[in-house]
């Protein structure tokens, strides 16, 4: 998949889980919003632990059953599928913090289509 190497943008956006857009979980509307732009792909990843602009510490406890844990929502894809997304979703996100790195990608390996 050639396609998918070269110079990329990382995309990061550091939300919570009980961010919402229009009453569903705001990662869910990204990650839809990520396939509807076609971007190449896009993780959520749920932290253990964080701390924020408030300077409030948010911790995961199995004890706990609703609570307020960091989640990032990262995307790779070219520059100009990463700037149309973020077009898209910037009024979506009432609080957090987005970020956009370049990066290198030097191998994509799927089981469908093989090295690269």
């Amino acid at each position: 998949m050639q396609r998918y190497l070269g110079k990329r943008k990382e995309l990061k956006i550091y939300i919570s889980n009980e961010d919402a857009y229009e009453g569903k979980p705001l990662y869910e509307v990204l990650l839809a919003l990520a396939k509807d732009k076609a971007i190449a792909g896009a993780t959520v990843f749920k932290a253990v632990a964080g701390m924020g602009a408030h300077s409030e510490i948010r911790t995961f406890s199995a004890w706990v059953l609703q609570q307020k844990v960091p989640l990032v929502v990262t995307m790779i894809d070219t520059d100009e599928k990463i700037s149309a997304f973020l077009e898209a979703a910037s009024a979506m996100i009432e609080e957090g913090l987005v970020t956009m790195n370049d990066i290198e990608v030097v191998r994509y390996t799927h089981p469908k289509f093989g090295a690269s």
